[in-house]
């Protein structure tokens, strides 16, 4: 074959545009790389709670405030969407999948020192050499602008999946007429519990919430994303009963018995809220667990500005009730296919 790639335009009669020879020249270095059988990018290898400490510092670095790039959003999805990763030239790459088509490979927007073009000319290697469409999934909206640049074949928001965010110090002390209702709930709770108590979920107790578990099973939905998170809130329960350092959460108690619980993480300025599962038997359990956790951990992180409570998943009562503690912003995030 031929090993002279350099690409020299034409003119002509017909116009010829900038996109079309970018296009062009791209095709061509893809059909060198197949030739070649080479990839630059080392083996992707399964995320678990023995390496990802490997990544954190990579998610440290990434700017933005999804779900998608936290430390508990990670390590709790890993199985469900197939999380793998690699390391090359100090950035990290993560390989899953399409996060409304869980058939379809994705990759999320890499971070770390190489510029994203370079990172994104990687990942087309890649894709080319294993005969897969480069995707990226559940990007955040701050990366479209650069995304853009480096003509993409399409975006499409991810409309059900984008994140709730919240002003921290609200949740934490449900002050203000907008709060009113949750305000009164978390005191119906106190004033019907007054020898409620909590616990931070350890080593030790965490046994407690995973047996709550079999009682909230009984008040879940039985969808399947329902029945899956399920199982992964048993997953991030069994990491802290495992002495994970990341992960917090606490326990609620109501006459002796878990009513509630609750786990999260902080990266930066935010709390993320990975699980938090209350029972209705428990006048105010929901609202209680939502205050006292967001008051617990801003007053042990002063740099919380905002709580993250993730997406709905297009389900409507979630929808409703996370629409109901008013939240700043909907973090949008994007497929976007190369």
């Amino acid at each position: 074959m031929e090993n002279n790639w350099n690409f020299t335009p034409q003119t002509s009669t017909s116009t010829i545009t900038n996109d079309s020879i970018c296009r062009l020249a791209g095709n061509l270095q893809e059909l060198r790389l197949k030739s070649n059988h080479k990839c630059r990018l080392p083996e992707f290898k399964k995320i678990t709670s023995e390496n990802i400490e490997e990544i954190w510092k990579f998610l440290n670095m990434e700017k933005g405030r999804t779900t998608d790039f936290s430390y508990g959003g990670i390590l709790m999805w890993v199985d469900f969407f197939n999380y793998e990763y690699t390391i090359y030239k100090d950035t990290l790459f993560i390989k899953g999948v399409v996060e409304n088509d869980l058939k379809k490979t994705a990759f999320s927007l890499p971070i770390g020192s190489l510029q994203l073009k370079d990172s994104i000319n990687l990942l087309k290697e890649y894709c080319s050499i294993h005969n897969i469409q480069l995707e990226f999934s559940a990007v955040p909206e701050y990366a479209l602008v650069e995304m853009k640049k480096l003509n993409p074949m399409s975006i499409e928001e991810l409309s059900d999946w984008g994140d709730y965010l919240y002003d921290a110090q609200l949740l934490a002390t449900v002050s203000g007429k907008k709060m009113s209702k949750k305000r009164n709930h978390v005191h119906q709770f106190e004033s019907h519990y007054p020898d409620a108590k909590f616990e931070w979920m350890n080593i030790d107790n965490a046994n407690l919430a995973m047996d709550f578990m079999d009682i909230f099973d009984k008040e879940g939905d039985s969808t399947e994303m329902a029945v899956a998170e399920r199982k992964l809130s048993r997953e991030i329960i069994k990491r802290i009963s495992d002495g994970d350092k990341h992960l917090e959460g606490i326990i609620l108690f109501a006459k002796g018995e878990v009513c509630a619980y609750t786990i999260g993480d902080v990266k930066g300025d935010t709390l993320f809220i990975h699980v938090e599962k209350a029972t209705r038997e428990v006048v105010g359990s929901y609202e209680m667990i939502n205050y006292l956790f967001a008051k617990l951990m801003t007053e042990k992180y002063s740099q919380i500005k905002f709580i993250n409570r993730e997406d709905d998943a297009g389900d409507i009562g979630l929808r409703m009730a996370k629409e109901s503690y008013h939240p700043i912003e909907i973090l949008k995030k994007y497929n976007i296919v190369f």
